[in-house]
């Protein structure tokens, strides 16, 4: 079933990118909470809506049935939660009107398969229960996000917050000593210097000669990696071209390999503030956070297409001097946790 959960993070991405304001700014993003969260909303649809996220999230019901689904992302929420080499934590939190009340059953199984803690609160009081919504997320976050509920509409029915931290370490961590400050190129008319980390290692890398791209991976602990994938040409075409069948073919075809990496990620901080797929009683929030440095990174992601591995007498330099995508994918379960773009490191993330 992480096939579909995949193909709803490329599909979200091409959906973000569509967005005209989109191409100039960095994007990033987790799939598994919006999923988690839609999810989630479903145990209580029904009918069309029902059908409608079902759909949205790439699910045929005369294929998976929704105890299925959901004992699915129930697996998935218990296997990330039980690592141990990593930080890592991924939950909701269902906040209710004092005089609405849900059914029994949604909130049960709310509980049951995607972990939820319910508030009883009073949307009235909107300083306050912005505040108490805002501690709960900074809590989780570790303090990652401290201000996302900005304002409430004394309306509101239910909030339904999804979230996810993931703190990892590097296999290799780099040597901070080695950080220095390198021109990156936004396009052909901007340039400015960054941080860049460097390392002289061992990596799993390949180069996708259709799409003329080179993919690295670095490794965590506990089997999670951070994809990266530098196209020769405009980021825009891999945009385009990029989907859960390219990114299993660069993982089959990446072998470790000598290479030389430079990474324009130190000091980011990479924000999602949500996205509203679909027309909900509810407002659905998803939080993800990530610092990335030497020792690591803290996150709160074609036929016949012909691939060439690095000759093992090549020595190839990887320098993260423009604009490149990035993805996080738990290797166990093969499920993308966060997806995006660094376009300009200069510039928050949207």
């Amino acid at each position: 079933m992480f096939s579909k959960n995949n193909d709803f993070a490329f599909r979200l991405y091409k959906s973000i990118m569509e967005q005209p304001e989109s191409a100039s700014k960095n994007v990033f993003f987790s799939r598994l909470s919006v999923s988690v969260a839609l999810a989630a909303i479903s145990l209580g649809a029904g009918g069309e809506t029902h059908q409608q996220l079902f759909s949205g999230l790439g699910f045929n019901t005369s294929t998976f049935s929704s105890e299925e689904v959901h004992q699915a992302f129930l697996s998935l929420l218990q296997s990330l939660n039980q690592r141990t080499d990593v930080d890592l934590e991924v939950g909701t939190a269902l906040y209710v009107q004092d005089i609405f009340k849900p059914h029994p059953k949604f909130l049960e199984k709310l509980k049951r398969f995607y972990l939820s803690d319910g508030f009883s609160v009073d949307f009235s009081k909107k300083a306050e229960t912005a505040e108490q919504m805002n501690k709960y997320i900074s809590d989780k976050t570790r303090g990652k996000i401290s201000q996302f509920i900005q304002d409430l509409d004394p309306k509101t029915l239910m909030y339904l917050l999804s979230y996810i931290y993931f703190k990892g370490k590097w296999s290799f961590p780099f040597n901070p000593q080695l950080t220095r400050k390198k021109d990156f190129h936004v396009d052909n008319k901007t340039t400015f210097p960054v941080q860049m980390m460097y390392m002289e290692e061992m990596f799993k890398t390949c180069h996708d000669e259709v799409h003329s791209t080179s993919v690295l991976s670095l490794s965590y602990k506990d089997s999670f990696s951070m994809i990266l994938a530098l196209p020769e040409n405009d980021l825009a075409d891999l945009e385009k071209a990029v989907s859960p069948q390219l990114l299993t073919k660069w993982l089959r075809w990446m072998k470790k390999r000598y290479s030389f990496n430079n990474c324009t990620l130190k000091g980011i901080i990479l924000v999602f503030t949500g996205s509203d797929l679909f027309p909900l009683k509810c407002k659905v929030i998803s939080n993800t956070s990530l610092d990335v440095d030497e020792t690591g990174a803290t996150a709160t992601a074609v036929t016949g297409i012909k691939f060439v591995p690095y000759s093992w007498f090549e020595v190839p330099v990887l320098i993260f001097n423009r604009p490149f995508m990035i993805l996080i994918i738990d290797q166990k379960t093969k499920n993308v946790l966060f997806m995006g773009k660094i376009v300009d490191p200069s510039k928050e993330m949207n």
